[in-house]
Protein backbone atom coordinates (compact mmCIF):
# COMPACT_ATOMS: atom_id res chain seq x y z
CA UNK A 1 0.00 0.00 0.00
CA UNK A 2 2.70 2.51 1.00
CA UNK A 3 5.03 1.80 -1.93
CA UNK A 4 2.26 2.06 -4.51
CA UNK A 5 0.82 5.23 -2.97
CA UNK A 6 4.23 6.92 -2.92
CA UNK A 7 4.62 6.10 -6.61
CA UNK A 8 1.22 7.19 -7.93
CA UNK A 9 -0.90 8.76 -5.22
CA UNK A 10 0.89 11.81 -3.80
CA UNK A 11 -0.58 15.23 -4.60
CA UNK A 12 0.60 18.72 -3.64
CA UNK A 13 -1.87 21.61 -3.60
CA UNK A 14 -0.08 24.50 -5.28
CA UNK A 15 -0.44 27.84 -7.08
CA UNK A 16 0.73 28.63 -10.60
CA UNK A 17 2.49 31.87 -9.66
CA UNK A 18 4.12 33.49 -6.66
CA UNK A 19 5.30 30.39 -4.80
CA UNK A 20 8.43 29.41 -6.68
CA UNK A 21 10.32 28.96 -3.40
CA UNK A 22 7.70 26.48 -2.23
CA UNK A 23 7.90 24.63 -5.54
CA UNK A 24 11.69 24.33 -5.47
CA UNK A 25 11.60 23.13 -1.88
CA UNK A 26 8.92 20.51 -2.59
CA UNK A 27 10.86 19.12 -5.54
CA UNK A 28 14.03 18.88 -3.45
CA UNK A 29 12.32 17.41 -0.35
CA UNK A 30 10.30 14.80 -2.20
CA UNK A 31 13.18 13.82 -4.48
CA UNK A 32 15.40 13.26 -1.43
CA UNK A 33 12.74 10.94 -0.01
CA UNK A 34 12.06 9.10 -3.31
CA UNK A 35 8.45 10.30 -3.37
CA UNK A 36 6.79 10.71 -6.75
CA UNK A 37 4.21 13.47 -6.72
CA UNK A 38 1.97 15.73 -8.76
CA UNK A 39 1.37 19.44 -8.27
CA UNK A 40 -2.35 20.22 -8.40
CA UNK A 41 -2.92 23.66 -9.90
CA UNK A 42 -6.08 23.06 -11.94
CA UNK A 43 -7.99 25.24 -9.46
CA UNK A 44 -5.72 28.27 -9.84
CA UNK A 45 -7.64 31.60 -9.96
CA UNK A 46 -6.56 31.99 -13.59
CA UNK A 47 -8.65 28.88 -14.35
CA UNK A 48 -11.82 30.12 -12.62
CA UNK A 49 -15.03 30.20 -14.64
CA UNK A 50 -18.70 30.08 -13.72
CA UNK A 51 -19.08 26.47 -14.75
CA UNK A 52 -16.35 25.09 -12.51
CA UNK A 53 -17.30 27.27 -9.53
CA UNK A 54 -20.99 26.44 -9.83
CA UNK A 55 -20.24 22.73 -10.16
CA UNK A 56 -18.55 22.46 -6.77
CA UNK A 57 -19.59 25.46 -4.66
CA UNK A 58 -22.65 27.23 -3.31
CA UNK A 59 -23.73 30.37 -5.14
CA UNK A 60 -22.41 32.72 -2.42
CA UNK A 61 -18.91 31.23 -2.17
CA UNK A 62 -17.14 34.21 -3.75
CA UNK A 63 -18.58 36.50 -1.08
CA UNK A 64 -17.11 34.24 1.61
CA UNK A 65 -13.66 33.33 0.31
CA UNK A 66 -10.82 35.24 -1.29
CA UNK A 67 -9.52 33.95 -4.62
CA UNK A 68 -6.51 32.37 -2.90
CA UNK A 69 -8.59 30.49 -0.35
CA UNK A 70 -11.12 29.47 -2.98
CA UNK A 71 -8.32 28.21 -5.22
CA UNK A 72 -6.82 26.13 -2.42
CA UNK A 73 -10.22 24.61 -1.64
CA UNK A 74 -10.94 23.89 -5.30
CA UNK A 75 -7.57 22.17 -5.71
CA UNK A 76 -8.39 19.82 -2.84
CA UNK A 77 -11.73 19.00 -4.45
CA UNK A 78 -10.16 18.42 -7.86
CA UNK A 79 -7.66 16.10 -6.18
CA UNK A 80 -10.51 13.97 -4.84
CA UNK A 81 -11.80 13.76 -8.40
CA UNK A 82 -8.38 12.61 -9.63
CA UNK A 83 -8.30 9.89 -6.97
CA UNK A 84 -11.65 8.55 -8.16
CA UNK A 85 -10.92 8.89 -11.87
CA UNK A 86 -7.59 7.06 -11.51
CA UNK A 87 -9.08 4.37 -9.27
CA UNK A 88 -6.46 4.94 -6.56
CA UNK A 89 -6.97 2.97 -3.35
CA UNK A 90 -5.22 5.63 -1.25
CA UNK A 91 -3.69 9.04 -1.73
CA UNK A 92 -1.62 11.46 0.32
CA UNK A 93 -2.48 15.14 -0.07
CA UNK A 94 -0.13 17.92 0.99
CA UNK A 95 -0.39 21.66 0.83
CA UNK A 96 2.80 23.19 -0.53
CA UNK A 97 4.69 23.86 2.69
CA UNK A 98 5.24 20.52 4.50
CA UNK A 99 8.07 19.91 6.96
CA UNK A 100 8.65 16.26 7.84
CA UNK A 101 8.98 15.69 11.58
CA UNK A 102 10.93 12.46 11.18
CA UNK A 103 11.63 9.88 8.51
CA UNK A 104 8.35 10.30 6.64
CA UNK A 105 8.54 7.21 4.46
CA UNK A 106 9.70 4.96 7.30
CA UNK A 107 6.90 6.30 9.50
CA UNK A 108 4.35 5.52 6.78
CA UNK A 109 5.41 1.89 6.79
CA UNK A 110 4.95 1.87 10.58
CA UNK A 111 1.28 2.75 10.24
CA UNK A 112 0.56 0.68 7.12
CA UNK A 113 -1.02 -2.27 8.91
CA UNK A 114 -3.29 0.00 10.94
CA UNK A 115 -4.41 1.79 7.78
CA UNK A 116 -5.35 -1.51 6.13
CA UNK A 117 -7.59 -2.38 9.07
CA UNK A 118 -9.61 0.85 9.00
CA UNK A 119 -13.22 0.88 7.82
CA UNK A 120 -13.36 2.38 4.33
CA UNK A 121 -14.31 6.03 3.93
CA UNK A 122 -11.68 7.86 5.94
CA UNK A 123 -9.19 10.69 6.23
CA UNK A 124 -6.03 10.32 8.31
CA UNK A 125 -4.56 13.59 9.56
CA UNK A 126 -0.76 13.48 9.47
CA UNK A 127 -0.09 17.03 10.67
CA UNK A 128 0.14 19.04 13.87
CA UNK A 129 -1.31 22.34 12.60
CA UNK A 130 -3.73 22.90 15.48
CA UNK A 131 -1.23 21.47 17.99
CA UNK A 132 -3.98 19.19 19.24
CA UNK A 133 -2.81 15.70 20.13
CA UNK A 134 -4.32 12.73 21.98
CA UNK A 135 -3.89 12.82 25.74
CA UNK A 136 -1.37 10.46 27.32
CA UNK A 137 -4.41 8.79 28.87
CA UNK A 138 -5.59 7.41 25.51
CA UNK A 139 -2.40 6.70 23.57
CA UNK A 140 -1.03 3.16 23.59
CA UNK A 141 2.35 1.62 22.90
CA UNK A 142 2.81 0.60 19.24
CA UNK A 143 -0.49 2.21 18.23
CA UNK A 144 -0.29 5.23 15.93
CA UNK A 145 -3.78 5.90 14.56
CA UNK A 146 -6.68 7.19 16.67
CA UNK A 147 -10.21 7.99 15.52
CA UNK A 148 -10.96 11.64 16.27
CA UNK A 149 -13.96 13.94 16.41
CA UNK A 150 -12.59 16.60 14.08
CA UNK A 151 -9.83 17.27 11.56
CA UNK A 152 -6.54 19.07 12.23
CA UNK A 153 -6.81 21.16 9.03
CA UNK A 154 -5.93 19.88 5.56
CA UNK A 155 -2.20 20.47 5.30
CA UNK A 156 -1.22 16.79 5.11
CA UNK A 157 -3.53 13.79 5.12
CA UNK A 158 -4.19 10.34 3.73
CA UNK A 159 -7.55 9.68 2.13
CA UNK A 160 -8.88 6.43 0.73
CA UNK A 161 -10.90 6.05 -2.46
CA UNK A 162 -14.18 5.60 -0.59
CA UNK A 163 -13.51 8.74 1.41
CA UNK A 164 -13.01 10.67 -1.82
CA UNK A 165 -16.22 9.19 -3.27
CA UNK A 166 -18.21 10.10 -0.15
CA UNK A 167 -16.92 13.68 -0.24
CA UNK A 168 -17.61 14.15 -3.94
CA UNK A 169 -21.12 12.75 -3.55
CA UNK A 170 -21.71 15.31 -0.82
CA UNK A 171 -20.41 18.11 -3.05
CA UNK A 172 -22.64 17.13 -5.95
CA UNK A 173 -25.62 16.95 -3.58
CA UNK A 174 -25.13 20.01 -1.38
CA UNK A 175 -22.02 21.85 -2.70
CA UNK A 176 -19.04 23.12 -0.71
CA UNK A 177 -19.83 26.31 1.20
CA UNK A 178 -16.59 27.12 3.02
CA UNK A 179 -12.80 26.90 3.10
CA UNK A 180 -11.66 23.29 2.85
CA UNK A 181 -10.53 22.95 6.48
CA UNK A 182 -13.86 24.07 7.96
CA UNK A 183 -15.96 22.33 5.35
CA UNK A 184 -14.19 19.00 5.92
CA UNK A 185 -14.81 19.38 9.65
CA UNK A 186 -18.53 19.78 8.91
CA UNK A 187 -18.42 16.70 6.66
CA UNK A 188 -16.82 14.75 9.51
CA UNK A 189 -19.43 15.91 12.03
CA UNK A 190 -22.16 14.71 9.67
CA UNK A 191 -20.41 11.32 9.42
CA UNK A 192 -19.87 11.45 5.70
CA UNK A 193 -16.26 10.41 6.35
CA UNK A 194 -14.40 9.38 9.46
CA UNK A 195 -11.22 11.11 10.55
CA UNK A 196 -8.24 9.61 12.33
CA UNK A 197 -5.14 11.30 13.75
CA UNK A 198 -1.64 9.92 13.50
CA UNK A 199 0.26 10.25 16.74
CA UNK A 200 2.99 11.36 16.91
CA UNK A 201 2.29 13.73 14.00
CA UNK A 202 4.47 13.25 10.94
CA UNK A 203 4.20 16.67 9.28
CA UNK A 204 3.93 20.33 10.15
CA UNK A 205 3.17 23.24 7.83
CA UNK A 206 5.76 25.91 7.19
CA UNK A 207 3.05 28.55 7.13
CA UNK A 208 2.25 27.67 10.76
CA UNK A 209 5.73 27.07 12.16
CA UNK A 210 6.87 30.44 10.81
CA UNK A 211 9.38 29.11 8.30
CA UNK A 212 7.40 29.87 5.13
CA UNK A 213 4.79 32.24 3.77
CA UNK A 214 1.38 30.87 2.90
CA UNK A 215 -0.73 31.25 -0.22
CA UNK A 216 -3.82 31.88 1.95
CA UNK A 217 -2.39 33.48 5.11
CA UNK A 218 -1.35 37.08 5.67
CA UNK A 219 1.24 36.05 8.22
CA UNK A 220 4.79 36.14 6.76
CA UNK A 221 7.63 33.88 7.82
CA UNK A 222 9.58 35.29 10.75
CA UNK A 223 11.92 34.29 13.57
CA UNK A 224 9.37 35.50 16.08
CA UNK A 225 6.70 33.16 14.70
CA UNK A 226 9.20 30.28 14.69
CA UNK A 227 10.04 30.90 18.35
CA UNK A 228 6.37 31.28 19.34
CA UNK A 229 5.48 28.05 17.52
CA UNK A 230 8.21 26.11 19.30
CA UNK A 231 7.05 27.40 22.70
CA UNK A 232 3.42 26.49 21.95
CA UNK A 233 4.44 23.07 20.67
CA UNK A 234 6.47 22.33 23.78
CA UNK A 235 3.65 23.44 26.08
CA UNK A 236 0.94 21.47 24.29
CA UNK A 237 3.03 18.33 23.68
CA UNK A 238 4.56 18.04 27.13
CA UNK A 239 2.15 19.83 29.49
CA UNK A 240 -1.34 19.87 28.01
CA UNK A 241 -1.15 16.19 26.99
CA UNK A 242 -0.80 15.21 30.64
CA UNK A 243 -4.45 16.09 31.15
CA UNK A 244 -7.49 14.27 29.69
CA UNK A 245 -9.12 15.74 26.58
CA UNK A 246 -12.05 14.77 24.37
CA UNK A 247 -10.40 14.87 20.94
CA UNK A 248 -10.38 11.11 20.48
CA UNK A 249 -13.33 8.72 20.10
CA UNK A 250 -12.76 5.82 22.48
Amino acid sequence: MVYQTLQEGVFVIHALKGYEEHERRIIELFTENNISFEFVTDGDPSCFNDEIINTYFTSDIKTKLSDGVLSCTLNHILTYKKIIDRNLKYAIIFENDPFFLGNFVKDLYKIESEIRNLEKGFIISLENTTLRTPSVWVTKKDKYIYQAKSCRHCGAYIIDRQGAINIMNEIFTNKCNNVIDWWIDDVIRRRIVKVHWVHPPMVEEGSHNGQMNSSISTKPKSYYRQFAWKMQKFYKNYIVRLFPNDYIIR
